[in-house]
């Protein structure tokens, strides 16, 4: 009898163990992402456009369409041109959250719908230094692509919910 209880015990203990073991990698605690280096990311120009039609501004963009490349997205970038950005390209629409993990400038993020209609714009600044992964605010948006740009490119351009982004077709 004592020899099953043993048993079943060390059973729930690896049981235990290897589900932590998961939490941890799936969060990203563990993460150790080389960023890939910027000749490795395809590049697209992206338009927007008003809800009228009229073209606002052309925007080059570096592709983050792996998992590996959404999550260092602009990590460790020291800046951006006026008119480029980064483009997320998720394999169905959903609804994402994205942070300012390891940023040395302030973004716009926009959420498009597969159809190129923005859903949402954030303008998310730094955050407070010392700001550890767990506490960073979460820009949560649906669609299925994410841009980002330098905040307040937005702005400048008119770009607002309901606007349009024209995304090339051989971006997916």
């Amino acid at each position: 009898m004592a020899l099953d209880t043993r048993r079943l015990l060390g059973v729930a203990v690896a049981f235990a163990l290897l589900t932590a073991g998961v939490v941890v990698v799936q969060s990203g605690l563990l993460a150790t992402v080389d960023p890939p280096d910027d000749g490795e990311y395809d590049r697209a120009t992206v338009t927007l456009v008003s809800d009228s039609g009229e073209r606002l501004a052309e925007i080059d963009v570096r592709i983050a369409d792996t998992s590996e490349k959404r999550y260092l997205g602009l990590s460790d970038t020291e800046s951006l041109a006026p008119r480029e950005g980064m483009l997320f390209v998720h394999e169905s629409e959903g609804q994402y959250a994205y942070v300012m993990r390891d940023m040395s400038f302030p973004l716009d993020i926009v959420f498009i719908a597969p159809n190129g209609t923005v859903t949402t714009v954030h303008h998310a600044p730094l955050p407070p230094e010392g700001t550890s992964n767990a506490e960073l605010t979460r820009y949560r948006g649906t669609g299925r692509y994410v841009l980002e740009l330098p905040q307040g490119t937005a702005n400048e351009t008119g770009l607002d919910a309901g606007d349009r982004v024209a995304i090339p077709d051989s971006v997916g």
